[in-house]
């Protein structure tokens, strides 16, 4: 099963960042269904170690929190952007919540990636050098005016890839405290 775990959207704030978009050579942009907030990118994981891995993550004890989206960016970088994301303001508890989640997948032996947490809600994937194009919706969308987030849990979620697009199906929710 290919896993990942992230923070839902409501469906007003998937909408409101669906609007955002706009023509961009090479620009696929995520389905509303499947804007998230990703804590961690697990990939391919037996049934066995999601099993574990779920008990793990209803193991993780964390205050809930409050996400404040700030402005947008891309990666790698403006000259060669790859990726479109909306960013949110820096949060402690958003990050602890990452190491959390981290230390668990890690306790049942999934390796991550070694990039810092960076967190952002992606919104589109370029296929082709679009620089102009990408710095002229980044320029506009520098600052981003969107309802605060009240987070009350994570989830684990399976994505299944076919031919239109992925799949992603909760299987686990793991509520926060307060």
């Amino acid at each position: 099963m290919r896993l990942f775990i992230a923070i839902e959207l409501p469906a007003e704030v998937k909408k409101l960042l669906t609007g955002l978009r706009t023509a961009i050579p090479g620009a696929n942009w995520v389905p509303p269904e499947q804007l998230h907030l990703t804590l961690a990118f697990l990939g391919e994981v037996d049934e066995a170690t999601c099993a574990l891995l779920a008990e793990k993550l209803a193991g993780i004890v964390a205050p809930g929190f409050t996400l404040q989206f700030s402005s947008s960016g891309c990666f790698p970088d403006r000259r060669r952007p790859r990726v479109i994301w909306a960013g949110l303001s820096p949060s402690p508890l958003l990050t602890g919540l990452a190491e959390l989640v981290g230390r668990a997948v890690r306790s049942c032996g999934i390796v991550q990636e070694e990039r810092p947490f960076s967190p952002h809600i992606t919104l589109a994937r370029i296929r082709q050098p679009a620089g102009r194009e990408a710095g002229a919706f980044l320029e506009q969308h520098r600052q981003l005016e969107l309802p605060p987030v009240n987070v009350r849990e994570f989830i684990l979620f399976q994505s299944l890839l076919t031919r239109e697009g992925a799949i992603h199906t909760p299987l686990g929710q793991f509520p926060l405290c307060g």
